[in-house]
Order: C-alpha cells, then structure tokens, then sequence
C-alpha cells in the first residue's frame, strides 16, 4: 500500500529516521549502562518516540553489544508501520508479530536470552502477567525500564524543540483568536471552542497524553469568576467545573461577567508535542486586588528562571518560589486553596504534559539543555484565579521562551 503526504498541503509529518535512529540508540547504551539485555516497548507514547508511529505491536531494543537484534514485531498495521518509521530507510528489522504461543521463540530467534525488562509503569498487571508467563523459559529477571526511557526524554533533540516551538506558535494564535472574538455572556465552553477551531486547523489530533494513572486532561482551562476557585481531581492550581461530572475539569457552562478575572489555560499539541501556556483577560477593570496578585505572580516567575539560570536545582527553585510567595501573604492560596493545594511551580513538558522534572521539593537536579518545562506561578480564590505560564527550554546560555512569552501580555482588558 502507498501512503501520500501525512501533514498538511503535501507536507511530511513523519518523525526524522535520524531522530528514531539516535533515540534507540541512546535506550541501547543506557541499557547496557544498566546490565538489561533487552526491552520490550509496547507503550503507545514510548512507541511512538521510537519507530515514529503507534501501530499495534512490540518494539525489541537490545543493548548495545548484548547480541540481541532490535527488532519491530507490527500485528497492525505492518505497512503503515514501516512508512512511519522511513519506508525503505527504516532502522532494524520489520516484520509481523509472533503469534503468543510462539513470542519466546521469536525472542530467541534475536537473540534474547533472559526476560526484557518492561515499561512497568504503564504496563497492565495483567499483561505483565501474560507475557511473564509466554517468557517463563527464558531466564528470569524483573527490570523496569520505565525510569530509563523517561530519564532520556527528559533531554528533546533540537528536533523535538523545533515542534515545541512550533506548538507554541500555535498556543500564540489562538490566545490571539480569543482576544478578537471573546465577548462578555459567552460561556468558557463557547471561549474554549475559539481555540479549539485554531488548534483544530493547525493540526491537532484530539488528544492529550498524561503520565500520570488515572490522569486525563482537557486541553482549554477557561475559568471565570468563581468557576476558577473550584477544585477538582486533577493535580494542578486550577480546576474549574468541567462540563459535567464525568468531564469535571476545565472550562464549564459558567457566562463571562463583567470586571471578573477570566483565566485561559491552553494547550497545544503539534506532531505529539506539547506547548502549555496561561493568560489573563477580563471585560472592564479588574480590580487593584487582583492586578496585584498579577504582579507578585509575574515577579516570582522571574525570581524562577533566574534561579534555574543560576544552576539552582528544581527542588531550590520550588523554595524560592514557595519562600517568596509565602512572604506575600499567599500560602493558603498559593496553587490552590488550601488544602487543595498542587505542591509544584512547573511542570516538564514533551510527548506527555506532565514530564519530568517538575519544579517540586523532590526534584534534586537542575534543569539541563534540552530540557523542556512549563512554569506557571498562580493564586486561587474562591472568587477566582490568577497567573501565569509559559514553555520554556534550557539551553547553555539559560531557559528560553516557546510560547508567547512578552509578545502575549500576562493581562488584557476586552472592550464590552
């Protein structure tokens, strides 16, 4: 079967056979570094960073120098699985999955010898289990390289940083399409649906991938008034009340009311990759009171990205953000009213919205180049919210913007 142009206006939207081709060989020699002999990747994200698309399979990485031969078992489907990976120029070997009954042989046949490790931290018990047992010849082990391939993306190539950036030009036109069409009486639903139609256009798929179990996310937290003092499930500053019980998150039914803070979390995803970015708009004056929450917002979120500058390590930069905020009069509103409180500042993004490392107590290292994060400094009250956010990516010479940035202003005011 042919395949044509998979990105808009004849564009080709597969990932670089030279990124696939660095990547497995980055989980080969961090394998090796760890004395695994295989993995076996089935994890629609993880399967993706690696062969370039999420068909139906399983990827087999060997460590480097272990004898074993990476190989892509495709059950469905084998022809669009090797156009996604590079047609002719594919890496490793493509070929149709064995059947269960006979997945040891096949293992064998590559050359593996003693159970891969797993991705553990997505894999169903009862698969972990299945597979155990289709395995139980070779010799035993119980590796989890979940913490190894997230460790490595956690670094985004030069490529990975051209999609965020180009994620975040789009983040920028439709915080743009907002200001021009948002009208006082709109519901959140109707402001979230302005972005949607931008996002829509641009590309986006339609989902949002979370790490963490059972996380999902709606992709426009647009919260007015009150709507942005409600807690909800999700592990952020704000809530929101969701278009109904089952989809309790983000942006609701509630009407923009006049001189209320309106509060606009979007998120972009361009070819997998994320841009989340935070501004504020309100229809007549806001008050001092909630233009000065603004400000200290915008000074700690300086007071952050100069201490990452600085090499202070994220779990440093959580404290002086936190020390700061605090000394402002905000500890039980500080993300949250308490005691709903996120216990981060920041959050890693990429092929999933909450990577690591976060800007968080536990988080001991610094960012380095190649590291990609969101910071959102914000204030919750039970009339509303207020803050900021941005993309950010850290090079040598300190963290750059990939979302708006100064080009957005933290604050507009709409005509009524």
């Amino acid at each position: 079967m042919q395949f044509g142009a998979n990105g808009p206006d004849g564009q080709d939207w597969r990932v670089p056979v030279s990124e696939i081709v660095a990547r497995r060989k980055r989980v080969s020699d961090s394998l090796a570094s760890e004395g695994i002999q295989s993995v076996i990747v089935e994890d629609p994200v993880e399967l993706y960073w690696l062969t370039g698309g999420r068909q139906r399979g399983i990827l087999v990485v060997g460590a480097t120098d272990s004898g074993v031969e990476t190989t892509h078992w495709v059950r469905k489907s084998l022809s669009r699985a090797r156009w996604e990976s590079g047609g002719d120029d594919a890496p490793d070997s493509l070929c149709d999955q064995p059947r269960s009954s006979m997945l040891e042989d096949g293992l064998r046949g590559i050359g593996v010898t003693e159970v891969p490790a797993m991705l553990q931290d997505s894999l169903p018990t009862a698969r972990w289990s299945f597979l155990s047992d289709c395995l139980s010849s070779l010799s035993p082990s119980n590796h989890n390289a979940s913490p190894i391939i997230h460790k490595l993306r956690e670094v985004k190539s030069d490529w990975e940083i051209d999609q965020i950036r180009t994620s975040g030009s789009v983040n920028q036109k439709m915080f743009s399409q907002i200001s021009k069409e948002c009208q006082v009486g709109m519901t959140e639903l109707e402001v979230a649906s302005i972005a949607e139609k931008v996002s829509r256009r641009e590309g986006f798929g339609g989902r949002i991938r979370m790490r963490r179990w059972p996380m999902d996310c709606d992709r426009a937290v647009i919260v007015t008034g009150r709507s942005g003092g409600v807690p909800s499930f999700f592990d952020s500053a704000v809530g929101g009340f969701g278009s109904n019980p089952i989809a309790p998150l983000g942006s609701g039914h509630r009407r923009i009311k006049e001189a209320e803070p309106v509060l606009v979390d979007l998120v972009h995803v361009h070819r997998g990759y994320v841009s989340d970015c935070t501004r504020m708009y309100s229809f007549g004056n806001l008050s001092q009171d909630w233009l000065a929450r603004l400000d200290d917002m915008a000074e700690i979120r300086g007071s952050l990205i100069d201490a990452l500058n600085k090499g202070e390590s994220c779990a440093r930069a959580w404290e002086l953000g936190r020390d700061m905020a605090l000394e402002m009069g905000y500890e039980d509103n500080l993300m949250g009213i308490a005691p709903h409180q996120a216990k981060f500042l920041g959050h890693s993004v990429g092929l999933e919205l909450d990577e690591t490392p976060v800007l968080a107590d536990r988080f001991i290292e610094p960012m380095i180049p190649g590291n990609t994060m969101a910071i959102e400094p914000k204030v919750v009250y039970a009339d509303g919210a207020i803050g900021t956010e941005d993309t950010w990516y850290c090079t040598k010479e300190g963290l750059k913007c990939l979302t708006g940035g100064s080009d957005i202003p933290d604050y507009t005011e709409l005509s009524v």
